[in-house]
């Protein structure tokens, strides 16, 4: 009889669940995710699960973890601070994909170097550049990122630069063509430098996590869930944390199915900081061949296709003043909820928000607090940012009471990005305590957050709100309003006609909104989703129900909706995949791009047989690596050709080898 246990670590809970043998979910437990030491949400967790089902640690037969954390530390900004390298490339190329917003200002150096399409050498590596580079960056830096032009096709200079760079920082460094077989050397870099900023966070969590799994006497193997939803191990997540980039929404989609059995839907889990849709066709998530798109960016991991917006119960709420009516917006940046932080630190939170509340006029900063990250690296701060941080310490303060300028305010804004620093404000679940809705924290504290937001005036000079009742029921509103736009753009996406116009402007179309407020003039107009949802998240239940309404479709609501992440993290597979090519750079020239670098063959057929045999072997040990049995290999080829004077000939060739397998239990 096989225990599996599953842990999801998400932005502000922590679940946990036991199914026995892939059949029965036996406990399921939420504990607070505690950023100064993921160990503690982690272990509480699980003796939760374990205390309520009765079993013992030593019964748990195979561990496995998903998370949002990269997720959300990409749709919030944040990371450690990060060096690319950036060999053969110029520096117009910074400004492609997105890469020079991904460095945030962080450190690059543009190396002489790299290779030409066919894998030869087009210029020799400038060593002696690199290594002055590093004498001058490696002290402020967490991590490097290195890419190489071409790359996927001769990866020697990336490889070259690692080891020098290994050798003078020993800071861990990710190389690009490890990330992606495919060509687009800047979007290759734009994976590597996230790749590079996430290694560290992702490192402490799973670290973190193994120790509370020895601690609480499990033996067991741990698993990681991949954005596409596989498993892979442990030491590999660590040393490819992109990967796990939308591993908690890859997760709630596998257990999505597995609860409910639907074969097409959309799926759309709400966490404290994002919301997250994908679209379940045939049994099986549909994964996005062109990466993950989290934040604004587009990595080149295999991912599930997934729509991920800033969108969650904990979401800033943001009052609009433009107009003279004013409104609200959530999102996209996750705060702490006044009615947590209260709970934490309530003598410091209800002294100040009594004093706020019996001003005469709302300040700025009031009904907002701010606290420090405990145990975050600080290097490479700024001196404005490093004495905001020692004036905040270790305790909780009101945010009016920390900042002493506006220019402040920037600093603390670097501070929340690199994660070393959170804000606490209203949202969503505040306003759910403000309505009777939710009881797990402190209702009162939200309550008087409210009643100062509710008071701000808009354009007419108004009151926002005439009280914090009224303010919360608008700001439920929004978040139903919001998860409907992003579930129709989903729809849209999804959608094979085509309508020439972005999903996002369809969703929002004048004619979309008459049509789901069912208009009635001399047009009669309708629109609905002619799919049914499946609703996930803790508060999905509070929440989902006005949606389904909203889009006029069947809103499911699983039993275990709040904890499907770590159902999903235990039922799935490990699988693995490798990619490699074959080119033809002269007439009956057939080369095959190696790690080791490119070998060339007189025939097709021995140099496509060679990238198979080498892939396949690469594969296998990939999954046997990440713990899986009964190893099942699916090979598929993708040749090119042209017809040149009546004949067919080779142009190029792309081969990916996916192993897969169940992973192994622990057996007595």
């Amino acid at each position: 009889m096989a225990l599996l246990l599953g842990v999801d670590t998400g932005g502000t809970y922590t679940d946990a669940v036991l199914i026995r043998d892939e059949k029965d979910v036996i406990a399921t437990a939420k504990s607070l995710t505690t950023r100064a030491d993921l160990a503690i949400g982690v272990g509480g967790a699980i003796r939760a699960v374990l205390e309520q089902s009765g079993c013992t640690a030593a019964e748990v037969s195979m561990a496995a973890l998903s998370t949002t954390l990269a997720t959300n530390a990409l749709v919030e900004g944040q990371g450690g601070r990060v060096a690319l390298v950036y060999i053969g490339f110029s520096e117009g190329d910074l400004d492609r994909h997105g890469l020079k917003e991904a460095l945030k200002g962080d450190p690059s150096l543009v190396l002489a170097g790299g290779h030409n399409h066919a894998g030869g050498e087009a210029t020799p590596l400038d060593v002696d550049a690199l290594r002055s580079f590093l004498q001058t960056h490696a002290g402020g830096v967490s991590g490097f990122a290195v890419a190489s032009v071409f790359a996927t096709r001769n990866p020697a200079h990336e490889l070259e630069a690692a080891r020098i760079i290994g050798e003078m920082t020993q800071a861990p460094v990710t190389c690009s063509h490890q990330l992606s077989a495919k060509l687009n050397g800047p979007k290759r870099a734009v994976t590597a430098v996230l790749n590079a900023r996430l290694i560290g966070m992702i490192d402490r969590l799973i670290g973190r996590a193994q120790d509370t799994l020895v601690d609480l006497g499990v033996t067991a193997p741990m698993m990681v869930v991949r954005g596409d939803g596989a498993l892979m191990s442990a030491e590999q997540a660590r040393a490819r944390p992109i990967e796990t980039i939308l591993s908690g929404p890859a997760a709630s989609i596998v257990g999505a199915h597995w609860m409910t059995g639907v074969e097409n839907a959309l799926v759309s889990d709400i966490g404290g900081t994002t919301t997250d849709v994908a679209l379940i066709r045939d049994g099986k998530p549909a994964i996005d061949p062109a990466g993950a798109r989290v934040g604004g960016f587009r990595t080149m991991g295999g991912a599930v296709a997934m729509r991920t917006t800033g969108l969650g119960g904990d979401s800033q709420v943001h009052m609009v003043t433009s107009g003279l009516q004013g409104g609200l917006e959530l999102g996209p940046r996750r705060v702490v909820p006044i009615s947590l932080i209260a709970a934490e630190a309530p003598e410091v939170v209800h002294a100040a928000l009594d004093k706020q509340l019996s001003a005469p006029v709302v300040g700025e900063h009031d009904g907002k607090f701010v606290r420090a990250v405990i145990g975050m690296p600080a290097a490479g701060l700024g001196e404005r940012e490093h004495a905001l941080l020692g004036r905040i310490g270790t305790e909780v303060h009101s945010l009016g009471a920390v900042l002493r300028t506006r220019m402040e305010q920037g600093a603390l804004n670097r501070l929340v990005d690199r994660g070393l620093v959170q804000v606490a404000g209203v949202t969503p679940s505040d306003a759910s305590h403000v309505l009777g809705g939710v009881a797990a924290w402190d209702g009162a504290a939200a309550h008087k957050a409210l009643t100062l937001l509710a008071r701000r005036r808009v354009g007419s000079g108004d009151s926002l709100a005439a009280d914090a009742e009224t303010l919360a029921k608008m700001i439920v509103d929004q978040l139903t309003e919001q998860t409907a736009l992003t579930l129709l753009e989903s729809a849209f996406a999804e959608e094979d006609t085509d309508f020439a116009i972005p999903p996002a402007q369809l969703a929002r179309h004048v004619l979309t909104q008459q049509g789901l407020a069912s208009h009635r003039g001399i047009l009669s107009l309708e629109v609905a989703m002619n799919i049914d949802v499946v609703g996930l998240g803790a508060s999905a239940a509070s929440y989902y129900p006005a949606v389904g309404e909203r889009l006029k479709c069947r809103m499911l609501l699983p039993e275990h909706a709040g904890v499907a992440n770590a159902i999903g993290a235990v039922v799935g597979r490990v699988t693995m995949r490798r990619s490699g090519s074959v080119t033809a750079p002269a007439e009956g020239k057939f080369r095959v791009h190696l790690e080791a670098g490119p070998q060339d063959f007189s025939a097709s057929d021995e140099a496509l047989s060679l990238l198979e045999q080498v892939l396949t072997a690469e594969a296998c040990a990939d999954a046997e690596a990440a713990g899986a049995e009964d190893i099942h290999v699916h090979v598929s080829r993708d040749i090119r050709t042209a017809l040149v004077e009546a004949r067919e000939v080779f142009v190029e060739a792309t081969l990916t080898v996916e192993a897969s397998g169940r992973p192994r239990v622990a057996k007595d």
